[in-house]
């Protein structure tokens, strides 16, 4: 649809080729249902919700004519023409939202660490550090039907960044970093600045990670 972009990030699980399949199989049901929106017809809310539901269910299928179990996470924000900004997340890749270098929100994981944090049983600082920070409450492919999380933003501005990325990147930097990070450089050169430290401070210990970082720029 003209004048309205998609950002998805799928972050897969289930052994080398299963988690690539889950992933690759978010991506390609976000892709054609997106080409098919046409936001006076459907709500954002639901077409995210759609991408949420069929991938998941997708996944399931695939578990069951395999011997894998794979599962992925989604983290997805919607921009429409009038620069209303929708996001739906399951798992714990996540969509941070900056205003400058200010963090105006994120999504909140669906993770057993999270959890404990909500509950008061630790700090965000311990969380990073947690031996069971890879354990998710919700994610797609699972027995369980996946979490519907979504979030609204009624009108980004002009500098407004929305970056999505999976834990892989995010667990190696504070929200302040990445803010200072993504108002400082164009997005391509924030990206690689993102990438770059965070394979340094995992010295080689660290996750795969992906990242979409999209910034609102006026048109010269």
């Amino acid at each position: 649809m003209a004048g309205c972009l998609l950002a998805v990030l799928a972050d897969g699980m289930g052994g080398k080729s299963g988690g690539r399949k889950a992933a690759d199989q978010v991506l390609l049901i976000a892709r054609q249902l997106f080409e098919r929106f046409v936001p006076s017809r459907e709500p954002a809310a639901e077409l995210l919700r759609r991408i949420v539901l069929e991938s998941h269910q997708m996944i399931r299928l695939t578990a069951i004519t395999s011997e894998q179990e794979p599962h992925s996470t989604i983290a997805a924000a919607l921009i429409l023409p009038d620069r209303q900004c929708h996001i739906i997340h399951a798992g714990d890749s996540r969509v941070y939202v900056f205003r400058a270098s200010n963090m105006m929100s994120r999504t909140f994981d669906h993770s057993l660490v999270q959890r404990l944090v909500e509950e008061g049983e630790i700090t965000e600082d311990e969380a990073n550090d947690h031996p069971h920070s890879h354990l998710l409450t919700g994610c797609l492919g699972a027995d369980e039907d996946p979490p519907i999380t979504l979030a609204r933003h009624d009108r980004l501005e002009i500098g407004d960044s929305i970056l999505v990325c999976s834990d892989g990147l995010w667990h190696y930097f504070t929200s302040r970093e990445l803010g200072t990070i993504v108002h400082a450089l164009k997005p391509r050169d924030a990206s690689k600045m993102l990438i770059s430290k965070a394979r340094q401070r995992a010295r080689g210990g660290g996750d795969n990670l992906s990242l979409a970082l999209l910034r609102l720029d006026p048109i010269e």
